[in-house]
């Protein structure tokens, strides 16, 4: 039990190079377009570019930047790339780590890692100074994950003094995770 509401049907322009306007004025299509005006997309807003470091933009005269302005996401500065462990450091950084160690094993065709990417980055804000935080790509760094088990992805383990301590498989909530770590610090 269906039931249309609405219906606006927008004729193309090669559409209405064929037809003649009168036509185009008279049909049910035009007549409801003219009684409804659809938004009207503006496009991003943005500021007139800035330099940044060696690199230097002209200032715009006028308010607007036409296309080929620059915009620039902001929060880039703030965010915290926490950095990625081979079988190479594997020793130095995290076994032999003086801090506890958390490491993410994961995968870039895992859509759960790429969910809990940002807790691990907000985690690793957080406990900065307290706890080291690294990635680990299964698939580049296959004999790591087979050392320690690994079976399924996302999986967070949390190391001190070279030993595993904890093991959380899954996208889990940040204060699952907050409370896995508060145990070892």
């Amino acid at each position: 039990m269906a039931t249309v509401l609405e219906c606006i049907a927008v004729p193309s322009v090669s559409a209405s190079l064929t037809h003649s306007p009168t036509r185009l004025l008279s049909s049910p299509v035009s007549s409801i377009s003219a009684r409804r005006r659809l938004p009207e997309f503006k496009g991003l807003r943005t500021a007139p570019t800035r330099s940044f470091g060696s690199v230097s933009q002209k200032q715009s005269s006028s308010s607007k930047l036409g296309r080929g302005g620059r915009i620039v996401c902001e929060a880039q500065e703030t965010a915290v790339e926490v950095p990625a462990v081979t079988d190479e450091s594997w020793q130095s950084l995290v076994l032999e780590s003086e801090f506890a160690v958390l490491v993410e094993f994961w995968a870039p065709w895992c859509g759960p890692c790429r969910m809990i990417h940002p807790i691990i980055d907000e985690l690793s804000k957080q406990y900065a100074g307290k706890l080291k935080c690294y990635k680990v790509n299964t698939d580049e760094s296959p004999s790591i994950a087979t050392r320690y088990g690994i079976r399924s992805i996302p999986t967070v383990i949390i190391f001190k003094n070279g030993e595993k301590k904890d093991a959380v498989i899954g996208a889990v909530p940040k204060s699952t995770l907050t409370t896995s770590i508060e145990k070892f610090l």
